[in-house]
Parts: structure tokens; sequence; C-alpha cells
């Protein structure tokens, strides 16, 4: 329950510093997926980001519409191929900084606790390869 109630004030603290950004945890996440894997579709993105398709496909509307990621597919009935435009790699640059001061603060904060997590969370990835 601690690590839970810790993940919700991390995330609360995000979204403060995400909103004058003009996105959510959730924009920044679904950004950050296209600009990882240039072209990857709407069924993929969803996969990654644990949500439904159409919830991709509504995101991912915004953010076409406010110039952060184009549909490069060529033509119509094609799987979509997502890419991040030039707009949108500025607006990540900038969420990662604001990003990186939460992480050094956090850091700066809880010393042993961000060891202990880093030490934890690797455990957890070398058990699953």
């Amino acid at each position: 329950m601690t690590l839970l109630t810790l993940a919700r004030v991390q995330e609360a603290a995000l979204a403060d510093a995400l909103k004058p950004l003009g996105l959510t945890p959730r924009t920044f996440g679904l950004l950050g997926h296209v600009r990882g894997t240039p072209g990857i579709s709407f069924s993929e993105l969803a996969r990654r980001s644990r949500i439904t398709v159409q919830s991709a496909h509504a995101a991912m509307g915004r953010l076409v519409t406010d110039g952060l990621v184009q549909d490069a597919t060529a033509q119509a009935g094609a799987s979509s191929r997502l890419e991040v435009t030039a707009a949108g790699e500025r607006l990540l640059d900038e969420a990662g900084r604001a990003v990186a001061v939460l992480d050094a603060a956090f850091a700066a904060a809880n010393p042993g606790l961000t060891d202990a997590l880093r030490r934890h969370l690797e455990a957890i990835f070398v058990e699953r390869r």
C-alpha cells in the first residue's frame, strides 16, 4: 500500500508539472511511445499503453489536431503509421526537463528509498528477461 500511495502522490506531481505544457501523464506516455517507435500502429500503441484502441484513436486525434503527431499512412484503409512532429519533439523535450526536475527533487528528499526502488525495478526487469 505504501508503494501505491507513493505512486499516486508522484503521479499527481507529474500531472501538475505537465499541465502547463498541455499534457497529461497519459498523453506524455503516448507521445513517448510514438517517439520511441516511429511508425507505430494504433493497435500496438494501445497494447503498449494498456488502453483500448478506441482510447488510443481519441488521444491521438487530439495530438494530431494539436500538431504534435502525424499519421504517415500513405493510403486510406492501410494500417496507421504514427510519428511525432517537430513540435511534438520540442514538447517532449520540455516535458522531459520537467520530469527530470521532479525526479531530482524526489531523489534528493529520499536517497535511500530511490536506491532501493531502483534496485527492486532492476531485479524485476532481470527476472522478466
